[in-house]
Protein backbone atom coordinates (compact mmCIF):
# COMPACT_ATOMS: atom_id res chain seq x y z
CA UNK A 1 0.00 0.00 0.00
CA UNK A 2 1.29 3.45 -0.84
CA UNK A 3 1.11 5.85 1.38
CA UNK A 4 1.14 10.11 0.29
CA UNK A 5 3.53 10.63 3.63
CA UNK A 6 2.19 14.63 3.03
CA UNK A 7 -1.11 13.67 3.65
CA UNK A 8 -0.31 11.81 6.84
CA UNK A 9 -1.07 13.83 10.08
CA UNK A 10 0.15 11.26 12.46
CA UNK A 11 1.45 7.51 12.67
CA UNK A 12 1.12 6.11 16.18
CA UNK A 13 1.65 2.00 17.40
CA UNK A 14 -0.92 0.42 20.07
CA UNK A 15 -1.05 -3.19 21.38
CA UNK A 16 -4.61 -4.97 21.82
CA UNK A 17 -5.88 -6.63 24.84
CA UNK A 18 -7.49 -10.06 25.28
CA UNK A 19 -8.71 -11.89 28.14
CA UNK A 20 -11.18 -14.17 27.26
CA UNK A 21 -13.78 -12.89 24.93
CA UNK A 22 -13.06 -9.30 25.41
CA UNK A 23 -10.72 -7.67 23.02
CA UNK A 24 -9.52 -4.27 23.82
CA UNK A 25 -7.45 -1.55 21.69
CA UNK A 26 -5.94 1.72 23.29
CA UNK A 27 -6.12 4.51 20.77
CA UNK A 28 -3.48 6.91 21.03
CA UNK A 29 -4.15 10.33 22.93
CA UNK A 30 -2.88 12.48 19.70
CA UNK A 31 -5.91 10.32 16.75
CA UNK A 32 -8.38 10.67 19.85
CA UNK A 33 -7.09 14.77 19.51
CA UNK A 34 -7.39 14.40 16.05
CA UNK A 35 -10.20 12.98 15.25
CA UNK A 36 -12.34 14.74 18.44
CA UNK A 37 -13.66 10.95 19.35
CA UNK A 38 -15.98 11.24 22.57
CA UNK A 39 -17.05 8.02 24.52
CA UNK A 40 -19.63 6.58 22.20
CA UNK A 41 -18.48 7.41 19.02
CA UNK A 42 -18.30 4.52 16.76
CA UNK A 43 -14.96 3.54 14.72
CA UNK A 44 -15.39 1.47 11.17
CA UNK A 45 -12.67 -1.40 10.65
CA UNK A 46 -11.87 -2.03 6.95
CA UNK A 47 -9.31 -4.98 6.26
CA UNK A 48 -8.18 -5.60 2.97
CA UNK A 49 -6.78 -9.08 1.30
CA UNK A 50 -3.24 -7.90 1.55
CA UNK A 51 -3.79 -7.62 5.51
CA UNK A 52 -3.99 -3.97 5.36
CA UNK A 53 -6.52 -2.38 7.66
CA UNK A 54 -7.76 1.17 7.71
CA UNK A 55 -9.86 2.59 10.40
CA UNK A 56 -12.68 5.43 10.32
CA UNK A 57 -14.67 7.52 12.40
CA UNK A 58 -18.40 6.87 11.81
CA UNK A 59 -20.45 10.26 10.93
CA UNK A 60 -23.25 10.79 12.76
CA UNK A 61 -26.11 11.84 10.59
CA UNK A 62 -27.92 15.20 11.70
CA UNK A 63 -31.09 13.34 11.23
CA UNK A 64 -30.15 10.46 13.50
CA UNK A 65 -28.91 13.24 16.53
CA UNK A 66 -32.74 14.03 16.90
Amino acid sequence: MKVDLNAVKCIKDTSITIRGSRRRITVPAEVVELLRLKNGNKLRWVVLADGSITLFKVKVKEDKRR
